[in-house]
């Protein structure tokens, strides 16, 4: 038998996923006016006309995307999935505040972000102070600070629409929801955890045995925001109970109260994921808490029988046991196998950083006999390709798709990668990042096991003549928009800065609809947050990818990231990789071609022959002056993501920047060598 923690494999993902499921074919129900239950549903609106209309395209609209993106990369990022935050000055400013539903997955809260950031305009008109309730998030913008004080404002009060069938005795039933609603407030701010900041204020219930035409009971959600005390989030809460039965009929059978502080809600079907917080019986006085979601560590509440609760510990404890020893004895090897870096790896020291992602890490401590089972003992079948640190091969792991990467036996080489993978991966959650689900450290094996991504990676497609013509031009752009809003997040918005050191086009693995995801983390670097660069002898990396100043000094930071994403860039609208010469022009990289071209201005003689003349020219344009800004001489000339990110989701390319002419690549009488895709510096021999 597999030990305790075998099946711990990215559990909070795997949690969700089968919640997910299961309210899919279970809810019927939805809020007015959509008709159907659906994944995505809403918005629905409250727009504030007094405080005045912005146009598209203006100062106010630009700060408005620049605050969606943070707020929603913040927000996933937080075990709250909450974020407030401000963009812009003067008459221009915005104010913004996203509370995603506390049973999302961080993927789900930062999809509900970017719909946000898609309606907002349309459904308000322009409308200058809009909040915006969906069925996974509320998301309010305004001109004024509403974020200074802790008043509920931007409310929404939605229905369900359907009324109590006959028969079903209404006062009581209306006791039931007030009783209900009540004890998920209350249970929402005592099992906040103080360490959280933000704090997250988020509980779910159910009563049962209300009437037979119930079967399921009522359920609730109770919710606050997470920059509130909890004396605040419950002075919140009451507030919207005392105003229930002044805002909805006694005989509605869903309703919700949302607004920028907290919301409250009730349906009579369960509309949200993973078993209740608190669960009530009709006739009973007890509540009873149902067992603790994976997502949090919940204290009790009053109920229950003592022997229930010893037989739980009983089994608690010893899987917490072995995992902490696990843990730790992982703390110990990673910290024996340590190098020495002129640069900073990881903030303060080795042992402190991999201390504080203990919880991270031992929730996804795999065993080795499941990952062998998985891919059929690493059979040569499932081999899916070979890289510098291991071979990486298909698995599937409880009914999930895996990609397994093994690194070599007995070899020091790799190592340092791995700890870089455990110690950045196990806490970097993003739609545009590969997701860690798990590693093993048993008999001399080294594994990592990866979600699975079926279209493999950006340049077995790109680069390939046939395979490339999957590429359309919507496609491109948009995996040029993914790997931008991936790097902006590592660089901004996660809770490090992180400078990943090997962009490139095999390190952009690609989903069932060619969304991308960063990988490869092994070269990767953590930045104190003061930290603007790191120097190091060890020059590894890519050739044609890696940025002048890494190459000749040793020096890296986020801009070395942006000159590699510039290379990909431009690597993608030509369709040609940059380490050879596929065009007439001889000994020339891409680069200079590109330039040449862009100042000639027939730049459509090079762009991807697979794509016609079925592009967007003006798209095309802004990618190409974008990608030459990327590749600028000195990092300081560089954009950051944001700027790129900004750049690419506006539509007035007046504002772009000239492009200019960037600087170009060193061959090998430099005094520089490279072989096999990687260049070292020649003092590091």
């Amino acid at each position: 038998m597999a030990p305790p923690f075998a099946c711990a494999m990215h559990g909070r993902a795997l949690l969700a996923a089968a919640a997910a499921a299961l309210l899919a074919s279970a809810v019927t129900l939805t809020l007015l006016p959509s008709a159907a239950a659906q994944p995505w549903v809403g918005p629905w609106p409250t727009c504030d006309d007094t405080t005045g209309n912005y146009s598209a395209g203006s100062a106010y609209a630009k700060n408005i995307k620049q605050l969606i993106l943070s707020l929603q990369a913040n927000a996933s990022n937080t075990p709250a999935l909450f974020a407030t935050g401000s963009a812009g000055a003067g008459a221009d400013a915005v104010y913004g505040l996203i509370l995603c539903r506390g049973d999302l997955s961080p993927t789900d809260c930062f999809d509900c972000g970017t719909n946000a950031g898609q309606d907002v305009y349309r459904v308000c008109n322009g409308t200058r102070d809009a909040a915006l309730v969906y069925n996974q998030c509320y998301v309010r913008l305004a001109p004024t600070d509403f974020l200074a004080t802790t008043n509920n404002t931007g409310m929404r009060d939605l229905i369900n629409g359907n009324s109590v069938p006959a028969g079903v005795n209404v006062t009581a039933y209306d006791g039931a929801i007030t009783r209900l609603l009540n004890a998920t407030a209350r249970y929402a701010v005592d099992s906040s955890a103080p360490s959280l900041s933000p704090r997250k204020y988020f509980a779910t219930g159910q009563m049962a045995g209300v009437d037979p035409r119930f079967p399921t009971g009522i359920w609730s959600m109770a919710q606050c925001a997470g920059d509130i005390s909890p004396v605040q989030c419950r002075s919140c809460l009451d507030d919207l109970l005392a105003q229930w039965w002044q805002k909805f009929d006694s005989k509605e059978i869903g309703a919700r109260l949302d607004g920028s502080r907290c919301n409250l809600r009730f349906e009579t079907g369960n509309f949200y994921t993973g078993s209740p917080m608190v669960k009530l019986q009709m006739n009973g006085e007890e509540a009873a808490p149902a067992p603790v979601p994976s997502t949090d560590v919940l204290p009790g509440t009053t109920g229950g029988k003592k022997n229930s609760v010893g037989k739980l510990l009983g089994i608690i404890l010893p899987i917490v046991f072995v995992a902490a020893i696990a843990a730790i004895a992982l703390c110990i090897w990673i910290v024996r196998k340590k190098r020495t870096y002129q640069g900073t790896n990881l903030p303060q020291t080795d042992t402190t950083y991999m201390a504080e992602d203990i919880e991270s890490i031992k929730s996804i401590l795999l065993s080795l006999p499941s990952l062998q089972a998985a891919t059929n003992n690493f059979d040569e079948s499932n081999k899916l390709g070979e890289g510098g640190f291991g071979t990486v091969y298909k698995g599937n792991l409880s009914g999930q798709e895996v990609a397994v990467k093994r690194l070599p036996k007995g070899l020091d080489q790799g190592l340092e990668e791995l700890k870089n993978e455990l110690g950045l991966m196990a806490k970097l959650h993003h739609r545009n990042l590969v997701r860690l689900e798990g590693f093993c450290l048993e008999e001399g094996e080294r594994l990592l096991v990866y979600e699975y991504m079926p279209n493999k990676s950006l340049d077995n497609i790109l680069f390939d003549h046939e395979k490339k013509r999957q590429l359309d031009w919507r496609k491109r752009f948009n995996i040029i928009e993914g790997v931008a809003r991936g790097l902006q997040y590592l660089h901004e918005d996660s809770q490090n800065k992180i400078v990943h050191r090997d962009l490139k086009a095999s390190n952009i693995l690609l989903d069932s609809n060619m969304n991308p995801k960063i990988g490869d983390f092994g070269l990767a670097r953590l930045f104190l947050q003061d930290q603007t660069r790191g120097i190091t002898n060890h020059i590894v990396g890519t050739f044609g990818y890696m940025s002048p100043e890494y190459v000749m000094r040793g020096q890296y930071s986020i801009k070395s990231d942006v000159f590699s994403f510039g290379i990909l860039v431009i690597e993608i609208v030509t369709g040609q990789k940059n380490n050879g010469h596929y065009f007439d022009e001889q000994n020339e990289d891409v680069v200079s071609i590109v330039w040449k071209h862009w100042s000639e201005g027939t730049l459509a003689e090079i762009i991807d022959d697979s794509l016609g003349r079925n592009y967007s020219e003006t798209e095309v344009l802004k990618c190409v002056n974008i990608g030459l800004w990327c590749l600028q001489q000195n990092p300081m000339d560089r954009p950051t993501m944001s700027d790129v990110m900004v750049m690419l989701n506006d539509d007035d390319t007046s504002s772009l920047p000239a492009a200019a002419k960037p600087t170009f690549f060193l061959d090998a009488s430099s005094g520089y060598s490279y072989t096999s895709g990687t260049i070292s510096h020649p003092s590091a021999r």
